[in-house]
């Protein structure tokens, strides 16, 4: 899945928000989080059967980077939100073959110097709906479409291969609200869900903190783990950002 039409619907979902109204039930907010990225655990066997377990993050350096996630939310009905969230990842990895390794059928001899990628590109839609609403607390849950577009790739000077997967995941969503003053707060958002074929987590744990009522910051930390097991891939991976966001209501 190319970014380019997820980003147009964002764009079109942003132009009615501010050609809408803004009323005391109706609300857009945009937000935008970046900060430095980098990779726990990312271990890979591809095919499951009979392909070579292998980290890129242990058998491999993986640097810590940059990133970037864009969302767009509207508010409607005092207690219902709909958002659109756009959260690219692409972690490169560099190093030599610890020993000789099957991956999609190519065979990369062990001191094989080659360059790993792993894409975990993440388009989201998400509902959720305010359960409790309190000066100092509030609690939304609600559930989440995500169309996941994945790669893993090694290359060589003279060997490359490459798996991509582009599918829909169900999630359960929830996040969590709680007002320590005016200003300073404590922010959970979850995106979560498990089935026998794998598991997916995406967790941000911030500190929020509210320079106006139209603007806020956050800092904080994220991590998505998870992966599938299924007889085409076998792939987990723990990633982790630390998380600084602004939020401007309007």
């Amino acid at each position: 899945m190319k970014a380019k039409p997820f980003l147009m619907l964002f764009v079109v979902f942003l132009a009615i928000a501010l050609n809408g109204e803004t009323d005391g039930s109706r609300r857009w907010t945009a937000e935008l989080e970046g900060g430095a990225v980098f990779s726990g655990y990312n271990e890979a066997r591809i095919p499951n059967a009979g392909g070579t377990l292998f980290s890129l993050s242990k058998d491999l350096d993986i640097a810590v980077k940059a990133y970037s996630r864009l969302r767009l939310s509207y508010t409607f009905a005092r207690r219902h939100e709909l958002s659109l969230l756009y959260a690219p990842l692409t972690l490169k990895a560099t190093g030599r073959l610890p020993a000789d390794v099957s991956f999609t059928g190519v065979l990369f001899p062990r001191d094989t110097a080659v360059d790993g990628i792993y894409t975990f590109n993440s388009y989201r839609l998400t509902y959720r709906y305010r359960l409790v609403h309190k000066p100092r607390l509030r609690l939304d849950i609600g559930v989440t479409a995500k169309i996941r577009d994945a790669e893993i790739a090694l290359k060589s000077t003279t060997l490359s291969a490459s798996k991509t997967d582009v599918g829909f995941v169900p999630l359960l969503h929830a996040r969590l609200e709680w007002d320590w003053s005016r200003q300073l707060g404590f922010l959970c958002e979850v995106d979560a869900a498990a089935a026998k074929q794998g598991r997916a987590e995406d967790v941000l744990l911030a500190l929020n903190w509210r320079l106006s009522p139209r603007l806020h910051t956050r800092f904080g930390y994220r991590f998505v783990e998870g992966g599938a097991d299924v007889d085409e891939v076998y792939n987990f991976a723990w990633i982790h950002y630390l998380a600084a966001g602004l939020a401007f209501v309007f």
